[in-house]
């Protein structure tokens, strides 16, 4: 009867313990974010979070939806564009930790060189002011135009002061750049969505930034529950060892560990 009634019991903790689990939604993009995050969540769970990875297409929806309560946190982004959200949109989301840079680089399936670029030749980059700037920072870089504001990392092609190709920029949401490669001489892409499009930044960009990007991918959240466990212990595995081995097992340079 005794061993009964024991046996009873740790069932009976055994569901409360599992009913007392964190639970913790988040929004990310497919290519790094998601596959990091379904690499910790095994990891999280036996501390006693359940992570929800809820999977976007866009860079705009993520924040709306935690901003909106519809989520606990995101992570696709950097500093600049969060920022620049916040501005524009009267949000008051913040950064819990930075995770990885995802070098930015230049891609196109007409040329095979920068070199080979001709006058009037068109150039995609995306059109959200911070990765645009991003894009036209890197083609300054690379000596292909000159603006106004070197160091403006929200420029825009009315802010290029030198253009000697003439080259024609075309700004288009960043998520479909990898698919008119065909349709222009130049895309300015985002790795993650370079990597879902089956690009390798190392093998196939023509230029790419360093590893000393200032463009850290970030955890996001509200200023409520930035400070919470469960998002301290999400915080804390994102940047474990274990994270930096698969990031660099599994990305071989195109995402960079930040910590």
């Amino acid at each position: 009867m005794k061993s009964t009634r024991l046996l009873a019991a740790l069932a009976l903790f055994a569901a409360f313990s599992v009913q007392a689990a964190d639970k913790l939604s988040i929004a990310a993009t497919a290519v790094p974010h998601a596959e990091i995050l379904e690499f910790i969540k095994p990891d999280l769970k036996e501390q006693g979070v359940d992570l929800e990875i809820k999977v976007f297409t866009d860079y705009v929806q993520p924040n709306v939806q935690v901003s909106q309560f519809g989520m606990d946190a995101n992570f696709f982004q950097h500093q600049p564009y969060l920022t620049e959200f916040n501005d524009g949109r009267g949000t008051s989301l913040v950064s819990v930790v930075g995770v990885h840079v995802e070098p930015f680089g230049a891609y196109s399936s007409k040329i095979e060189s920068l070199d080979d670029l001709k006058d009037g030749d068109t150039v995609a980059i995306p059109n959200d002011p911070t990765n645009g700037g991003r894009a036209l920072l890197l083609l300054q870089k690379a000596g292909l135009i000159k603006l106004k504001d070197s160091s403006k990392i929200t420029a825009t092609p009315r802010d290029i002061a030198e253009n000697p190709k003439n080259l024609e920029f075309y700004e288009l949401e960043a998520a479909t750049l990898p698919r008119i490669l065909d349709q222009v001489e130049l895309a300015m892409i985002n790795t993650n969505y370079a990597l879902e499009a089956g690009l390798n930044p190392n093998e196939d960009a023509l230029i790419i930034e360093g590893s000393d990007s200032p463009y850290v991918n970030i955890l996001v959240s509200r200023e409520d529950n930035k400070d919470s466990e469960a998002m301290q212990k999400l915080a804390a595995a994102l940047t474990s060892d274990a994270v930096r081995g698969y990031i660099e097992e599994n990305y071989k340079g195109a995402v960079v560990p930040a910590f």
